[in-house]
């Protein structure tokens, strides 16, 4: 009996069963996290998001024992609190080694970096070292895909970062299955449909609670100084200190191109809308941009349901970027903005979402 003592420090010693514990109190943690931010937010988590967070927590102990774990992907339609689970997730998980990303950014990134390293016998390789070195966790936030060319890239990216042992998650207003809907691409799409059905967790967010209209639930809320002004009159833009509205294009160089502005003033731009959406501009232009300038306003918005497919995604692209980037802008359109946002484009809910998000200014308002 004398030796059971000994034996127990020795047991402690061997297979140290305090980190352990550790791990397992990181699972519940995240648990109560979300809990918590629930409760002083005042709403009750919908089955989804119970389900998302249980399968977060199980994964925490893996994580942390730098085991192999599978990915997660969460999808369903706008304000069902897929990028509070995301933010939640990666603000809980006690690790440095984690990165959180607008895809768009992510993307821009990784075109940049495999530029760089064209000479490189595998610029993907090379490029990844140098954005995700020693990343164990990975967010995605927003992740979609509408170029056929982006789609080639990103089988090679998702197999890359398996293969790097990376926990991805992914948020997106799509199905595996709804990804590059263009019926002349999809079939071409399918191997990565495919792989992420067979290497992630895919689990829909629904219910019936909107938590856009819930402050608390919203941590990375923007254009809180923004606003869309309608139907933009002279006399509206002269009391708003705004530009008129029938200034001449000027050049404005954005890395090896030029495209045009209306107006550039230190920190403040003024673009027309066909200036950014009816011209072949790309994430990366506007990522370039919003290095540049804090202060935005966008001129004549039209009915985007008159407009083409390709620009109506121009516009989507933009209003993500600055949303993401939190820069200000100021709307300007002819209509009020629920009516100029109208389409059957699926992404456009999430821009009628960050849109709404703006102070609304039309001319019965107190001046």
């Amino acid at each position: 009996m004398t030796a059971l003592p000994l034996l127990h420090a020795l047991y402690k010693r061997l297979f140290k069963p305090e980190p352990k514990a550790e791990i397992s109190d990181a699972a519940v943690a995240l648990q109560t996290w979300f809990d918590e931010r629930a409760r002083q937010s005042g709403y009750t988590l919908g089955a989804d998001q119970t389900q998302v967070i249980a399968s977060m927590a199980e994964r925490m102990p893996a994580l942390l024992q730098h085991a192999p774990v599978q990915s997660l992907y969460l999808y369903g339609a706008v304000g069902r609190g897929k990028s509070w689970l995301l933010d939640g997730f990666f603000r809980a998980a006690p690790l440095e080694e984690k990165r959180r990303l607008h895809f768009h950014d992510f993307f821009a990134q990784l075109h940049q970096g495999m530029f760089r390293h064209r000479q490189a016998n595998d610029p993907l390789t090379s490029t990844l070292d140098e954005l995700l070195d020693h990343c164990r966790l990975l967010c995605f936030d927003e992740f979609h895909v509408h170029d056929i060319g982006d789609a080639m890239l990103i089988t090679r990216l998702f197999k890359a970062l398996f293969k790097r042992g990376i926990l991805l998650v992914v948020t997106s207003n799509y199905p595996p299955e709804g990804l590059l809907p263009n019926p002349l691409y999809h079939q071409r799409f399918l191997p990565v449909i495919e792989l992420i059905n067979a290497r992630m967790q895919v689990l829909e967010v629904g219910g019936a609670t909107d938590y856009r209209s819930l402050d608390q639930a919203r941590p990375q809320q923007r254009f809180t100084q923004g606003q869309y002004v309608w139907p933009g009159t002279s006399a509206q833009r002269a009391r708003l200190h705004l530009p008129p509205a029938d200034l001449a294009p000027v050049p404005l160089d954005v890395g090896h191109r030029q495209l045009h502005a209306r107006l550039v003033d230190d920190e403040r731009v003024h673009f027309d809308f066909t200036d950014l959406c009816e011209e072949p501009t790309a994430v990366i232009d506007y990522l370039a941009l919003c290095k540049r300038f804090e202060h935005w306003s966008i001129d004549h918005l039209p009915l985007l349901e008159d407009c083409s497919t390709a620009v109506q995604q121009r516009f989507i692209n933009l209003i993500d970027v600055l949303y993401d980037q939190d820069k200000t802008l100021t709307l300007i359109g002819a209509r009020p903005l629920a009516e100029s946002l109208a389409g059957a484009v699926i992404d456009l809910m999430r821009t009628r979402s960050r849109l709404g998000q703006l102070i609304m200014l039309d001319e019965q308002l107190p001046r």
